[in-house]
């Protein structure tokens, strides 16, 4: 995709045909999108602070610096999706250590060797204060864990006018919670639990045009969600899909991401005019071979961005820089130390900010302008090892 096309990208109705960029312009993605998005009538408007465009004769250098990583917390169940709060706190989804509870026999299992799962109620979400001193804000969440040690739970967050939103994915029947959905639901003031949405419902009746019957959820595997303008976006990774969920709870398809690409598991969403979604891949890993694809509102797509892999997060700087978390790099299965995120400049830069991570799973940047991320994320150690990195920015 180039400036040239950009407008007309906008206006197409959504279709099986792609636009790739070159290589060689990582994030010409921005200033396209930033464009398309003035000639999309249902669109928001872009914040021009954040757009290359308005910062390019002030931008950092990308060359010859070091990124210094600390541990900003630890004592985590399987960290993933972070957000920053009106307090200034971080507060991180831990999708907990699943339970025993078994539904087979009531409803339609996950299929092996991923399934079954067995539910319980430990998932939580944590605050973080500015000196890494936490609380638990509301923990007893639904989580659940797979045949092959994999924990599902509380995912992501999502702030709406100070009130905190959570996505729920180690929840309904085929992850041994009969009675409970995948979905959103609100945190209270008293720190209650409010259903939004019952996503399971949505996902069993609005099914994808692509999904992989050999490796199928029933309720869906919910990963990643932005807020714009009074919604929350969400990406579901099994199925496919981008859908909008009102407040109200009303559920809307965005983007059948299957339709296009196929069983790609579309991980991580953020937003820049545009919605920018970068997908993991099914296993074996191999390295280079994710992508980001940029969906209008109208549900029009193109992959603006090729050569990562294996991706759960990603985050834009004030600068307009786009940061993606690689959970691992190595061929083959998952691969515990060879996490790491890497930025792509508009101008482009490429550099890698950290690595040797740990099956990191979730990452943002904070109001001090550093990168905090999930570490030790999933994967065999024994709960509690989680931890939140921080890595010292400094507006480099």
């Amino acid at each position: 995709m180039n400036i040239l096309n950009a407008a007309a990208f906008a206006h197409r109705r959504p279709s099986r045909r792609t636009t790739r960029a070159h290589p060689g312009w990582p994030v010409l993605l921005v200033v396209s999108a930033t464009l398309l998005v003035a000639c999309d009538r249902d669109a928001s408007p872009v914040d021009p602070i954040r757009a290359p465009a308005a910062v390019s004769d002030q931008r950092p250098s990308d060359r010859g610096k070091l990124f210094p990583v600390t541990t900003f917390a630890t004592g985590l169940n399987n960290p993933r999706g972070l957000r920053f709060g009106p307090d200034r706190s971080l507060y991180v989804a831990e999708a907990g250590a699943g339970g025993s509870t078994s539904t087979a026999g009531t409803c339609t299992q996950v299929m092996a060797p991923v399934g079954p799962y067995t539910g319980g109620n430990t998932a939580r979400i944590t605050k973080i204060n500015s000196a890494g001193v936490k609380s638990v804000v509301v923990d007893g969440l639904p989580s659940s864990v797979n045949a092959m040690g994999f924990v599902n739970g509380i995912v992501d967050l999502e702030f709406i006018r100070s009130h905190l939103y959570a996505l729920v994915d180690g929840a309904g029947c085929s992850h041994g919670h009969a009675d409970v959905p995948n979905g959103i639901v609100r945190i209270n003031s008293d720190r209650s639990v409010t259903r939004i949405a019952d996503l399971s419902a949505f996902y069993k009746s609005h099914p994808t045009a692509r999904p992989e019957p050999g490796d199928f959820e029933p309720d869906g595997v919910p990963y990643s969600m932005v807020a714009v303008d009074d919604a929350l976006y969400v990406v579901e990774a099994n199925h496919g899909s981008l859908d909008r969920v009102d407040l109200d709870g009303s559920v809307h398809r965005v983007a059948d991401i299957s339709a296009t690409f196929g069983h790609i598991v579309p991980t991580s969403v953020t937003h820049l005019g545009v919605f920018f979604i970068a997908n993991l891949n099914p296993f074996p890993v191999v390295p280079g071979s994710s992508q980001v694809i940029a969906v209008a509102p109208h549900g029009a797509m193109a992959t603006v961005l090729h050569g990562v892999t294996a991706v759960l997060g990603s985050a834009w700087d004030r600068w307009g820089r786009y940061y993606v978390l690689e959970t691992t790099t190595a061929p083959g299965g998952p691969t515990p130390g060879t996490g790491r995120v890497r930025r792509f400049s508009a101008w482009g830069g490429v550099i890698t900010i950290a690595d040797s991570l740990f099956f990191p799973t979730g990452m943002t940047i904070g109001p001090d302008g550093d990168l905090y991320i999930s570490n030790v994320g999933f994967g065999p150690p024994p709960v509690g090892l989680g931890t939140i990195l921080r890595v010292k920015l400094d507006g480099l």
